[in-house]
């Protein structure tokens, strides 16, 4: 299953510089942190945002398929989301607070969910910009070392135990994420990479209000049973 809409089923001059690096005092290691830490780092570094701006590239591997999608991902407070899709054109996820939208152009219609019964593997991101801790979003959380300075934060979303094996965070020492990966029980691998963070961008409110298509009709979803 794909993170796309799915209710019933419910991101990766050597010599001069050895020389130099060798002449110029080793700084002393910073202690790793710890995973309520590194927690408490993404917390502050999202919590104090109005708005984000970032581009994103999501690949889904599983069930025999293998997609690799992009766009741009638009945060705004309180709790509106919206994934603009640019490959495939005419995608678009979005939660306007009360509802989340999903919409492909060409599509015969428009699904729609209540925000409270949303089964959807992006919407752990809604705790970005908001008032929550991520060690009430990821359950079980353990830290460990990650690519370069960077530190990987795994556990598993509240509320999404039963579809989800584990969702893994790539952050930087600052709380900034990098990639999220999402395994979910049945195997399939779900990665999001986020670029240009644009911490608050001047996104227009009205920017997460959905309307949808001439003479298209909006199916009120069922929540995941």
């Amino acid at each position: 299953m794909s993170a796309s809409m799915h209710w019933n089923r419910g991101s990766r001059l050597v010599l001069a510089g050895v020389l130099f690096a060798a002449a110029v005092p080793a700084r002393p290691q910073q202690p790793s942190p710890s995973a309520k830490d590194l927690a408490q780092r993404v917390d502050r570094h999202y919590n104090q945002l109005h708005s984000l701006q970032a581009g994103f590239t999501e690949t889904f591997e599983g069930l025999g398929m293998n997609r690799t999608e992009s766009g741009t991902l638009l945060l705004l407070k309180p709790g509106r989301m919206k994934w603009n899709y640019t490959s495939p054109p005419g995608k678009i996820f979005l939660i306007d607070g009360n509802y989340a939208w999903s919409y492909i152009q060409g599509d015969s219609q428009v699904q729609r969910i209540s925000t409270k019964e949303l089964d959807d593997l992006r919407s752990p991101l809604r705790f970005l910009l908001g008032r929550t801790k991520l060690e009430k979003e990821l359950e079980s959380l353990k830290l460990d070392t990650g690519p370069g300075d960077r530190f990987t934060l795994t556990g598993v979303p509240e509320g999404l135990e039963k579809r989800v094996e584990r969702v893994t965070l790539i952050v930087t020492a600052d709380g900034a994420i990098n990639s999220m990966e999402i395994e979910e029980t049945d195997g399939a691998l779900t990665r999001f990479i986020f670029t240009g963070e644009r911490p608050n961008a001047p996104i227009p409110a009205q920017d997460f209000r959905f309307t949808p298509p001439p003479g298209v009709p909006v199916v009120n979803m069922l929540p995941p049973v």
